[in-house]
């Protein structure tokens, strides 16, 4: 659960993480509840990709996880035509906790992360307000707040 390469940590951070904090599954499925009705894009899919790594630790995605699951969707809806075909965040994030073989308390080096991953594949350069890496953020910040 606790990195410790993680830069942001220091001595005092791995007891705070250990007794608990908001994770990044936990963020995961916020977005579903705030952002759920959006279908999903490729700036999401990869703002979910960088999450699940930086949650488990692990270098690359697991098949059937979350990013998976996503990136799947970020293709089929880019091939469909109306809003109603396409699979929302919601599906793919609603209980994205229980998906992921291991999680950890969002730090704000996740946050830019997640962010910087979203933002990269958006056409725009954005993100979206109310979406994964918002939901990252709000979780490093509360996380951060509660030391």
């Amino acid at each position: 659960r606790y990195s410790p390469g993680d830069s942001f940590a220091s001595d005092t951070d791995s007891t705070s993480e250990h007794c608990g904090g908001i994770t990044i599954g936990e963020a995961l499925e916020a977005t579903a509840l705030t952002a759920g009705k959006k279908p999903v894009e490729w700036s999401d899919a990869a703002a979910i990709q960088a999450a699940e790594v930086r949650a488990t630790g692990r270098t690359s995605i697991m098949p059937g996880g979350v990013a998976a699951a996503a990136q799947s969707a970020a293709t089929l809806n880019a091939r469909a035509t109306r809003d109603e075909d396409k699979t929302k965040l919601g599906a793919i994030l609603a209980n994205a906790t229980a998906k992921l073989p291991a999680d950890k308390p969002a730090t704000r080096k996740d946050a830019e992360g997640v962010m910087g991953a979203e933002m990269r594949n958006d056409p725009n350069l954005t993100t979206h307000p109310a979406g994964v890496a918002a939901s990252v953020a709000a979780a490093a910040r509360l996380n951060q707040s509660h030391k």
